[in-house]
């Protein structure tokens, strides 16, 4: 093998060109390895740029279902045992109307608006009461500040001023308690 090596070097096609000598069975790996490395390089970015265009690009279809809860009545009532009036009606004045609102929704709901629903009435201890001269005036909606009742819980609303007695009721409403039927407006 030696005699064959040195009669390479010697050739007129190859002389005066420097070969280098690769030990046995290295021969031509350090071009392999950077033709392997360059490859892998290429591949690993082609494949990402692949995998970023599928990422952005991907499209899919597919059924998908919600049910929207049914919304239960809040209920309103005037005074409850425990409910205190603060303020007294007089012939000429203003007083504010208390309302309970109770939420029986497992989520909170916020009162958009208070409006009247009906004519006003004295109670029954008070039958000669036919002329109360009681009017109600709703507060603007929606309320300022919001009045959000929590979930599956009740909350007392007093409507300052709401009420007013005119002077044409008659002596037979003195001490009644005045029913004024509203209407609550209530969003989740």
């Amino acid at each position: 093998m030696n005699t064959f090596r040195a009669s390479l070097f010697n050739s007129a096609r190859h002389r005066g060109a420097a070969v280098r000598r690769h030990p046995a069975g290295q021969a031509g790996q350090s071009g392999r390895f950077a033709r392997t490395a360059a490859a892998t390089i290429a591949l690993c970015v082609l494949g990402g740029a692949g995998s970023a265009y599928a990422y952005w690009t991907a499209a899919g279809v597919g059924n998908g279902s919600a049910t929207n809860g049914t919304l239960q009545t809040v209920t309103v009532d005037a005074l409850v045992p425990g409910d205190t009036l603060q303020t007294s009606l007089v012939p000429g004045g203003t007083a504010d109307v208390i309302l309970r609102a109770s939420n029986p929704n497992p989520h909170p709901v916020t009162i958009y608006g208070v409006a009247g629903n009906g004519p006003v009435t004295a109670d029954a201890a008070h039958p000669g009461c036919t002329t109360t001269g009681v009017t109600f005036t709703p507060p603007p909606a929606p309320l300022t500040p919001p009045v959000t009742i929590p979930a599956s819980s009740s909350i007392l609303l007093t409507l300052q001023g709401a009420a007013s007695m005119s002077t044409a009721s008659v002596s037979a409403c003195q001490g009644a308690q005045f029913g004024v039927p509203v209407t609550v407006e209530v969003r989740k």
